[in-house]
């Protein structure tokens, strides 16, 4: 404890309250866990609101959710035994305006006396949204903006008559209710049946919202329910998971987004050794005075310990600081872009798991240059400016194995997904490991190049192989900050082609849903007659949800397969004589056109291989509270991206053709066409919604376009810690250069060839390394956009190479400005402080 308390003392008056000499550790650490904390912060700000807010965000303790149509009045009995029960209709429809000169598609609700159950439908005053009439209508500020209207206003949606009576402010329970494709009216249960919108075949939803007793439990209620009412289609939520779409989006875009930080800390962890390695060189003769002085290497190694923990102490709090206030920060600048807006509240498992990461970091990269010095006698200090350093003992490599190993337990154990999260380490791992060993052997070449007859070229060649050379470190931090230059630019360029393409040239203008059957001809009809040259493809539309696959029932599933988002809820399904457009038979084969035999089905290939389902298995769907049991007779390939009808379950007609149901169709026009047709046909059909691809296209460019800006903001840290480790490995090697510099100048040369020895080194390193670069940096944009977002790879190449260029020439004027400093070093004074 004494040699303790006297490291302490030594360590205290040589730092002075100052870490000037350990900025870089400073700056590095604190940047990697800030970005950290900020992002665990963030994620459990969100999830927790989630979860607070379970009640009112599903509208009640448990949700049931039944597609085209109504409970039973044996059902209503039961929810109504259960507790409070609130009903809700939910479905598209549009809003027009009385003179039929514009429309627009909305989000069309109809809600009961006893809605909300839990929260408040308010007003954009704030007051509490009062009971509605037959012919009243709450709108959001949308539509009134997109149809210029104002309070007081009427509308017509269906065959109904409506008057806006105010304006939306909150709907509680708008998150549990999903995507929307327009602004959100809503009118009393009576005002939508009036509008005379629900006919056989329509797609609505249903949903009754269930206010149990004090300390009942949900699950078990879903429970005695299940086997009597296990072919009723329904789709369940409770309290507990009451968006959990947007739940399960936060949380795998927070462990991504956590895995870019901790690459960027261990990025900057490359830093904190080069800064620790230039501190502990330009205390050389501290060391070598104490060691003179009767000092063990212990007790150096102890001060020099602590002074390294403190600074990586002030720069872990500073961080965790940042990073606990951050999520306030970013709610305020996101505003609606994130689905919650949570009071602040400090977050301690993010914080102390951050805190962890950062101290872990320090100590992995901050003991080899400490260990060292242990090994170095007084007098070998005295002459280390021209002599290696010592080795690393096996005590010291032992604790960086144990630190390595409790960062991949803490990374991979806090995972949702630990195979992600191991193959995202491995692969960072992997990236180091190709630059150090390219660091070696650009070395190796280096020393065994002929002698070029130019002198600068050639003391460039002897700067990357003479003793002292930071090669290594300077080609681990070149080749991670254009790495990271070219995985950023391949993936905004990639995002942004997926926005450009995401409405092929071929695409329809429009999407037409809930088309009675019967008005079919009727319809086909008006469309030719304003637009002959219109291409129309209809096909019919119904929505079920799988019960089973193979023998096995989904309800019975304890987990849902990952990827396997087709078993939650209800899906879109249809019927078809012929291979449907967009589609191709890749195994089995299609049925007869005037096929009339047992019930078959053709599905998607991808949800085959995710439900490892043969051909000849069968499928179960419950369509309407009816169990079709179908055997899979093809699997298809579909083309998504065309914007066109695309289902992944496909039956013969004969199957599923006297079951009710509407007909939906696309429509492909003349641009300048698009708003006559619009009119008409709202006008003639009015039960239809008519969906604009415009407006689709928009909603996605925007998803994508966020989706994009968080990636770039977290990968943004990492290249900010890249550089902070290319300025360190410039300082490490500062001394040596600068003892060539003063040598060169005694030699005669002048400044402007020692400046152009240094930039031919950096310019070899970056025309190396950017090679390197591309091929890294593109597999980890490919990677991140096929197989995370599941995405089209479609970067543009001439941006990421001109980012490529750009990012080697800022590192190249980077290494320049750091030998700046050379030029000016006067050779009497250099070699007297030498």
């Amino acid at each position: 404890m004494s040699n303790l308390g006297t490291a302490w003392t030594l360590a205290r008056r040589d730092l002075r309250g100052r870490f000037v000499g350990l900025r870089l550790l400073v700056i590095c650490l604190f940047l990697g866990v800030a970005t950290l904390a900020a992002i665990g912060s963030l994620t459990s700000a969100i999830t927790g609101e989630l979860g607070a807010r379970g009640r009112t965000i599903l509208g009640g303790d448990i949700e049931i959710g039944i597609s085209q149509r109504e409970a039973t009045k044996a059902e209503l009995a039961s929810f109504q035994q259960a507790g409070t029960l609130s009903q809700t209709i939910r479905m598209q429809a549009m809003v027009r305006l009385p003179d039929g000169s514009d429309s627009q598609l909305a989000e069309f609700k109809g809600v009961d006396t006893a809605y909300p159950l839990y929260g408040q439908l308010t007003l954009a005053s704030g007051a509490t949204a009062p009971q509605l009439g037959q012919n009243e209508l709450l709108v959001t500020p949308a539509l009134l903006e997109r149809l210029s209207l104002k309070k007081g206003d009427t509308v017509s949606v269906g065959e109904q008559i409506f008057t806006i009576t105010g304006v939306i402010g909150t709907e509680p329970d708008r998150l549990s209710e999903g995507l929307s494709l327009g602004p959100v009216v809503i009118a009393s249960l009576d005002g939508l049946r009036a509008a005379r919108l629900i006919q056989p075949g329509s797609l609505y939803e249903a949903k009754y919202r269930i206010k149990l007793p004090d300390g009942a439990n949900p699950e078990q209620q879903l429970d005695a329910w299940q086997e009597q009412y296990r072919l009723a289609g329904w789709e369940t939520k409770t309290r507990d998971n009451g968006a959990p779409s947007t739940a399960r989006f936060i949380e795998r875009m927070g462990q991504f987004l956590t895995l870019v930080g901790l690459a960027a800390l261990v990025i900057a962890g490359i830093g904190v050794g080069n800064g620790v390695a230039s501190y502990l060189r330009g205390k050389q003769s501290a060391i070598a005075t104490l060691k003179v002085l009767g000092a063990d290497s212990a007790l150096i190694f102890r001060v020099y310990l602590l002074q390294i923990l403190s600074a990586a102490g002030a720069a872990i709090a500073a961080g965790l600081l940042v990073g606990a206030l951050a999520p306030s920060l970013i709610l305020k600048v996101a505003g609606d872009v994130l689905p919650v807006s949570p009071d602040f509240a400090l977050y301690p498992v993010p914080l102390l798991i951050s805190a962890a990461y950062g101290l872990l970091i320090a100590v992995m990269f901050a003991l080899p240059p400490l260990a060292r010095t242990r090994y170095v006698t007084a007098a070998g200090l005295f002459r280390a400016k021209v002599e290696s350093g010592g080795r690393v003992d096996r005590a010291t490599a032992a604790i960086m194995v144990l630190a390595i190993g409790a960062v991949l337990a803490l990374a991979i154990g806090n995972a949702k997904e630990p195979l992600f999260s191991a193959g995202f380490l491995a692969a960072l791992l992997g990236v180091f490991l190709i630059l150090s060993a390219l660091g070696w052997l650009v070395r190796r070449t280096a020393l065994r190049l002929p002698r070029p007859k130019s002198p600068l070229l050639r003391l460039a060649i002897t700067n990357l192989h003479r003793p002292g050379a930071q090669t290594g470190q300077l080609v681990v931090a070149l080749g991670l900050g254009l790495t990271l230059f070219v995985t950023l630019a391949a993936i905004q360029t990639s995002m942004t082609g997926e926005i450009r393409n995401t409405v092929p040239k071929e695409a329809p203008n429009f999407f037409i849903l809930d088309i009675p059957v019967a008005q079919k001809p009727q319809f086909e009809k008006t469309v030719q007659d304003l637009t002959p040259a219109a291409e129309i493809n209809i096909v019919p539309t119904l929505r079920g949800s799988i019960i089973a696959y193979g023998n096995q029932r989904v309800a019975d599933l304890k987990q849902i397969p990952e990827g396997a988002w087709m078993l939650r809820g209800d899906r879109g399904l249809t019927y078809s004589a012929a291979v449907p457009e967009g589609s191709k038979v890749v195994a089995g084969k299609w049925w007869p056109e005037n096929y009339a035999g047992p019930p078959l089905v053709s599905i998607d290939q991808e949800m085959a291989e995710i439900l490892g389902l043969t051909i000849g298995d069968t499928l179960t769907v419950s369509l309407l509270g009816v169990e079709i049991k179908a055997k899979i007779a093809s699997f298809r390939e579909v083309n998504w991206r065309n914007f066109g009808f695309n289902y992944i379950m496909v039956f013969p007609p004969s199957t599923l053709i006297a079951t009710p149901h509407n007909v939906a169709a696309t429509i492909q026009l003349d641009p300048a066409q698009e708003r006559p047709v619009a009119q008409a046909l709202t006008r003639q059909f009015p039960s239809i919604s008519l969906v604009r691809v415009k407006e689709i296209s928009e909603q996605i460019g925007t998803i994508l376009n966020q989706m994009a800006t968080a990636i770039g903001t977290a990968a943004s840290i990492a290249v900010l810690s890249g550089i902070a480790v290319l300025v360190g490995a410039i300082a490490a090697s500062r001394q040596s250069r600068m003892y060539d510099s003063v040598i060169l100048k005694l030699l005669g040369a002048t400044r402007r060839q020692i400046l152009g020895a240094q930039g031919l080194e950096y310019l070899i390193l970056s025309v190396v390394l950017a090679v390197v670069a591309l091929a890294l940096g593109s597999g980890a944009a490919w990677y991140v956009i096929t197989q995370i977002f599941e995405f089209g790879w479609q970067p543009d190449w001439p941006v990421v190479l001109m980012t490529l260029a750009v990012g080697g020439m800022g590192t190249l004027a980077i290494g320049l400005i750091g030998s700046l400093p050379l030029l000016a070093a006067r050779p009497a004074a250099a070699l007297r402080d030498l």
